[in-house]
């Protein structure tokens, strides 16, 4: 599709067109079906577990209502990407208008720093559960829980409203092509004939000082409970309360390791790592971990477990 030109002083009248998968079009077809598959499941799983800590009483606790937050932001994510991207895979329909552009990039980065900050709170809950568990009840009451998620919904929106402003500013002169199947900040930055070195120093700050502090706080966090837990003299007390923060570490690592490969490849891997790795792996991440996450927590822990098999009886009784 060839692209269209603008007069770079109406950049809102610009339609960008995203190319999907470079150097992989003839593959798009069979790259979908992964994509599409996890994405079900992605939103099918999430939206479960959302009910199931809901309407259960006895999963009331902590760890089960971060993870509830943990799973509406993994159903926002992937479907603030995905049905564009499949669009793009199974249709060819590329075309992206300037305001729907910026509103999905903002989309992604808020989640993505919303997602951080409940990370980090999921980790606290671990450190208070495992560190001061006779007190896990008064430290982290409802109340506490309920602030700490509109703490981190504002957060990420303070961090993430200036990208709008800070892509609005810059003068577009023609190119439109994104080689990317949905919008990134640095995607719709490096089309621009500005100088953009103020949107990758505000991108690398954003990157350091809120889920970089997000990942030294959560490393202090399980510091603190390996201390705790090597001073307990049962070794079979230290596997139980370790692998109380198994399913955890198994979310933060999904998260943040295919993230930071994709930040730091658009910043400064971008000649050295092929372009498709890049975009394969931005792809994948925004359908992959959402789709684990609950079957990870569904897997490692029993309660849910418990409730999944009472809910299945019930259903199956009532037939």
């Amino acid at each position: 599709m060839a692209p269209f030109f603008y007069n770079h002083t109406n950049p809102q009248d610009m339609w960008y067109v995203l190319i999907g998968i470079p150097g992989l079009e003839d593959l798009h077809i069979w790259i979908s079906i992964p994509v599409y598959s996890m994405y079900i499941v992605a939103v099918v799983g999430n939206v479960f577990l959302i009910f199931l800590i809901m309407t259960e009483h006895s999963l009331h606790e902590p760890i089960y209502l971060f993870l509830s937050m943990l799973a509406l932001a993994d159903v926002l994510l992937s479907t603030a990407t995905a049905p564009k991207m499949l669009a793009v895979f199974w249709f060819h329909s590329m075309d992206i208008s300037f305001g729907s552009c910026v509103s999905q990039m903002f989309l992604i980065h808020f989640i993505f720093v919303t997602e951080s900050a409940i990370l980090l709170a999921m980790a606290f809950d671990r450190y208070v559960a495992i560190c001061y568990p006779l007190r896990r009840t008064t430290i982290l009451t409802s109340s506490v829980i309920g602030k700490i998620g509109i703490a981190a919904v504002v957060r990420s929106f303070i961090i993430c409203f200036p990208f709008i402003f800070l892509v609005h500013r810059l003068m577009f002169c023609g190119r439109n092509v994104i080689p990317h199947s949905y919008c990134e900040h640095m995607d719709i930055a490096r089309l621009a004939c500005d100088d953009i070195s103020v949107n990758i120093i505000y991108g690398l700050t954003v990157a350091l000082l809120s889920t970089g502090l997000d990942i030294v706080f959560i490393l202090m966090s399980y510091t603190m409970i390996l201390c705790t837990v090597f001073q307990i003299p049962s070794w079979a007390a230290r596997f139980k309360a370790l692998n109380t923060c198994g399913s955890h570490i198994c979310i933060i690592l999904m998260f943040y390791a295919p993230a930071f490969f994709s930040f730091f490849a658009h910043r400064f891997g971008i000649e050295t790592i092929p372009h498709h790795i890049h975009i394969l792996v931005a792809n994948f991440y925004v359908v992959v971990p959402p789709m684990l996450n609950p079957i990870i927590y569904g897997m490692k822990s029993k309660q849910i477990q418990d409730r999944v098999i009472l809910l299945f009886s019930s259903i199956s009784t009532c037939y």
